[in-house]
């Protein structure tokens, strides 16, 4: 299952092929990076969304990192823990669906101002899919900010993110974002490793503009 074609369906296999409802059933009150990483990802936040903008933090869980002095007009959780997402105290409105199996968005075309992905890229296995569908409902030149860090449940991450590290996965993502789409893609090491912290990156992505009259 991949629309990836430099890449075999194998990539995307997962060690543990349960249903990954099942391994989210159960709540995780936790964060998975520690405090100066969240710190780097709201700051990125506060640098790049729009203040009063419509949010979509995909794969989201009970925290969303946003920064705590910005109102948006509204911040739609996805995820797959009922119980995590209604604690997200910054979400107004959330919906449980696997990306896995089913990678359509239950959001309108263009009515989304920036997507979020913070430390979650890595389980999915048909990338492309669900990035094209973000693209399509975000606005035109609207930002996906792509988190990550060397953290995973490694389970229930994909072969090929197992696989590489460091800078790869910088172009892996770049390579999903690519196929879904988006442009101006920019990488950026936000912590690097080696430092006193967890490890910090972003891949940011932009859809297109909207075209100009001549």
């Amino acid at each position: 299952m991949t629309t990836l074609p430099e890449l075999p369906p194998e990539a995307f296999a997962k060690q543990d092929q349960s249903p990954d409802a099942l391994f989210y059933a159960q709540p995780r009150f936790v964060t998975h990076i520690d405090d100066p990483a969240i710190e780097a990802v709201t700051d990125l936040y506060r640098m790049l969304l729009p203040p009063g903008g419509r949010i979509l933090d995909l794969m989201s869980s009970w925290v969303s990192h946003l920064p705590a002095e910005v109102a948006y007009s509204a911040v739609i959780g996805h995820g797959l823990n009922i119980s995590e997402l209604v604690a997200n105290p910054r979400l107004t409105e959330h919906f449980l669906q696997d990306l896995n199996t089913d990678p359509m968005l239950p959001l309108e075309t263009a009515s989304i101002d920036a997507a979020l992905i913070c430390v979650g890229v890595q389980y999915l296995q048909d990338p492309v899919a669900v990035l094209r569908e973000v693209a399509r409902v975000l606005r035109p030149g609207a930002p996906l900010i792509i988190t990550y860090s060397n953290r995973c449940f490694p389970t229930k991450a994909v072969a090929i993110w197992r696989a590489v590290s460091g800078a790869d996965h910088a172009c892996l993502i770049d390579l999903y974002l690519r196929h879904a789409g988006f442009s101006a893609i920019e990488a950026h090491a936000v912590l690097p490793e080696g430092g006193s912290s967890d490890p910090l990156y972003a891949v940011v992505g932009c859809t297109s503009p909207p075209e100009t009259g001549a």
